[in-house]
């Protein structure tokens, strides 16, 4: 294995998370944001603060896995799904370039969630159990 790609699996780790730490912290300093983001994009109407609490809960538990390396397969998984989803339910504003620029970050840290899903038995720097098959 090369010695540097355990560090750089933590950092781009690292950096995922940051970016999820504050879509999450979101969801309850400014609830009635992450509503209305929901039903920009999702086509989720209507939802209650207490609803949006009981999102960001889930995903501040799924987060600390994540950043931790815990049940990698999950947690690496999981997180790519909800940023792919993410990234293809803005898909309209890619069409407007100009006008969205930063929509356009959504893409390098796509790519990075995939390698670090697809790499994730090389991303030893975790507090779980390393399984590295070299």
């Amino acid at each position: 294995m090369p010695k540097h790609l355990p560090l750089s699996l933590l950092f781009l780790r690292l950096g995922v998370f940051i970016v999820f730490f504050f879509w999450t912290l979101d969801k309850f300093v400014n609830p009635e944001h992450a509503a209305g983001v929901f039903s920009k994009f999702y086509a989720l109407e209507n939802l209650g603060a207490s609803i949006v609490y009981v999102v960001g809960g889930l995903q501040i538990v799924l987060i600390l896995l994540f950043v931790a390396g815990l049940f990698k397969k999950w947690t690496y998984g999981i997180i790519l799904l909800l940023h792919a989803s993410s990234t293809f339910a803005t898909f309209g504003l890619y069409l407007h370039p100009f006008d969205n620029l930063l929509f356009f970050a959504a893409w390098p840290m796509l790519a990075a969630c995939l390698a670090l899903f697809l790499m994730r038995d090389y991303d030893t720097l975790t507090l779980g159990k390393n399984t590295s098959p070299v």
